[in-house]
């Protein structure tokens, strides 16, 4: 696999990066989109036409949706531990309730 130079813009400005194969340059497309989507809509709202500055809360909002998506991701996988949890308890419990319906059963 080679590395190549590809040209992106985002925001107007256009830069050269370098990429590892097909793969690569698609997700770097698609990371270049989102960042270009991001920088306009903060450009709308800020009503900036500083580019340091828009690119600034861009990246903070890509922070904040990065953080949020972390906590929820925290969250689920909290949730899925204690499910985990509970049914390792059903599971205790249910070979109990075999074991003792099994002595019952060897007792008649």
């Amino acid at each position: 696999m080679t590395d190549r130079i590809i040209e992106i813009e985002i925001f107007g400005h256009k830069h050269k990066i370098r990429v590892k194969g097909e793969e690569d340059e698609k997700y770097i497309g698609r990371l270049t989109s989102y960042v270009d989507q991001r920088m306009r809509e903060v450009a709308v709202k800020s009503k900036s036409a500083d580019t340091l500055k828009v690119a600034v809360l861009a990246a903070l909002n890509i922070a904040d949706d990065y953080f949020a998506c972390r906590k929820k991701l925290d969250q689920l996988n909290e949730a899925i531990g204690h499910m985990e949890n509970e049914i390792g308890s059903l599971e205790d419990c249910l070979s109990k309730d075999e074991d003792t319906f099994k002595n019952i059963e060897d007792t008649t």
